[in-house]
């Protein structure tokens, strides 16, 4: 495949400036460091091949984010679901050291790669691509309700795995329906 150099710069300008954004949503979808660079490198290759058609006026973080979503769906369906080995959890995170924020962010990883793959993509677009619900909506081929449904569930799921590490982060908390309440 010959490309003028123009095109080939202009996608290494964007991968050069993105790649590492993508990289960490990549590693909230699948919960796996390796597995997010092969999500990210195969929707990469995607994105080269449909790089001329693009609008040049459009941003692609958009189309990338619909084709990494694409590809872990298709990856998740065509592999079994099976049992990741996990480390020990550690102790009650605090303060502000780089090591207990990375614990931290290992023990939400953890949390995340325990839910239902469609919470877990609601929760990462949503809550970490910091999109509206109608675009996580569209990008999931689903309702804003269900986005909502998801987001919720998802929440409370990571309150109860979490518990006071998760409330100590104030992460947009939803407020409390009056079925919870009774």
């Amino acid at each position: 495949m010959r490309r003028d150099g123009g095109v080939d710069e202009r996608f290494a300008a964007y991968v050069r400036e993105r790649g590492e954004h993508h990289l960490r949503v990549a590693v909230l979808l699948t919960g796996d460091w390796h597995a997010a660079e092969d999500l990210v490198q195969a929707s990469l290759v995607k994105l080269y091949r449909a790089w001329p058609r693009l609008d040049q006026g459009t941003d692609p973080d958009a189309y990338l984010r619909r084709i990494m979503i694409n590809t872990r769906r298709s990856w998740w369906r065509a592999r079994w679901r099976r049992e990741a080995p996990a480390a020990v959890l550690p102790d009650v995170v605090s303060g502000e050291d780089l090591a207990d924020r990375q614990a931290l962010g290992a023990l939400v990883r953890q949390a995340l790669g325990g839910l239902p793959r469609q919470q877990r993509a609601v929760l990462v677009l949503r809550y970490c691509e910091d999109l509206p619900e109608a675009e996580v909506a569209r990008l999931l081929g689903c309702t804003a309700g269900t986005v909502k449904t998801h987001a919720y569930r998802g929440l409370r799921a990571l309150r109860d795995v979490l518990g006071a590490e998760f409330d100590a982060y104030a992460v947009n908390q939803t407020r409390a329906s009056r079925r919870d309440s009774e």
